[in-house]
């Protein structure tokens, strides 16, 4: 737990500042990894701006602030669900081997403590929303809870992350306008295509090991044309994007700034073509999407603001 896992930065802040005693728990959390709170809550953020498209209103600063504390605790607790399933196939891959749980320094009744503890956090940001968005939100549960095993059963778990991952898009939607209405669920599907792009540039990385111990993922299922998939996935990213902002009636500024957000993804698609390309350029395409969702965020801010 002194230094840093594959995939967190070397100098994070976990290794660098955190003590010693909770190191174990903020990387069971990934707290040492930000990417995937960004990703997390960049969904919701993004559902409240079409909303305040939708009905011509105002951002509300402390729900965004709320959100982001949601997402922290729930990605946590997510990641500790995950490592407590997953700890056996943890244990065979090199990038995932000295995870907490995996690596035997924290017990499985210390991750299921962390893991109610997040709930907890989650329960406390969940009853600040209305009552529309926390029903929307609990509806979430199935989905969070058979992620873990989608890579058993499927080719298509990254399909399943997409849905699992983004249903904040529909409760940030519906947190704000009180209302489900057709562009916030086309706009649902358009991010969870993100994500199965980014997730399949993800789980490049570990092709081998996965196929060693029969771990199925799109990017095995795509092979040498995971490029080729991903492309496609972000083309209906785009596509339904623009198709559900329009429903809304945006801004006329949201379109050329709509450009830049698909000008992003397309370059992640020419960088997983470069013929160095390697783990770890998949891992920094991978963290890229933090900027794409920025973009969008800024595309939905132009579509209402101007």
């Amino acid at each position: 737990m002194s230094s840093p896992l594959p995939d967190a930065a070397k100098l994070n802040w976990v290794d660098r500042f955190a003590p010693r005693g909770l190191k174990p728990y903020l990387k069971l959390g990934r707290f040492d990894r930000p990417i995937g709170i960004w990703l997390l809550v960049l969904p919701c953020w993004c559902g409240m701006a079409l909303g305040s498209i939708h009905v011509n209103g105002a951002w509300d600063p402390m729900m965004m602030l709320w959100f982001l504390v949601g997402a922290a605790a729930m990605r946590a607790a997510g990641c500790a669900y995950n490592d407590i399933i997953d700890r056996e196939m943890d244990a065979q891959v090199a990038r995932t081997m000295g995870r907490p749980i995996a690596a035997g320094t924290i017990s499985l009744r210390q991750g299921a403590m962390f893991l109610a503890w997040c709930l907890v956090v989650g329960l406390i940001v969940l009853l600040q929303l209305n009552k529309q968005a926390i029903f929307v939100s609990l509806l979430a549960i199935p989905l969070v809870g058979a992620y873990p095993y989608m890579k058993r059963i499927t080719w298509w778990p990254q399909a399943w992350l997409g849905l699992t991952f983004n249903w904040g898009a529909l409760v940030g939607y519906v947190a704000l306008t009180g209302m489900i209405s057709a562009d916030a669920v086309l706009f649902y599907f358009a991010l969870a295509f993100w994500t199965l792009g980014y997730d399949t540039i993800y789980a490049c990385q570990d092709r081998e090991d996965d196929a060693m111990i029969g771990v199925k993922s799109t990017a095995r299922l795509f092979g040498d044309n995971a490029p080729t998939g991903v492309l496609a996935c972000y083309i209906m990213t785009t596509l339904l994007v623009v198709l559900s902002v329009a429903m809304a009636k945006p801004h006329w500024a949201f379109y050329p700034a709509i450009a830049v957000f698909a000008l992003h993804l397309h370059r992640q698609v020419r960088a997983m073509k470069a013929e160095n390309a390697d783990a770890e350029t998949f891992l920094l395409i991978f963290k890229s999407n933090r900027n794409a969702g920025l973009l969008l965020l800024v595309c939905l801010w132009l579509g209402r603001a101007l």
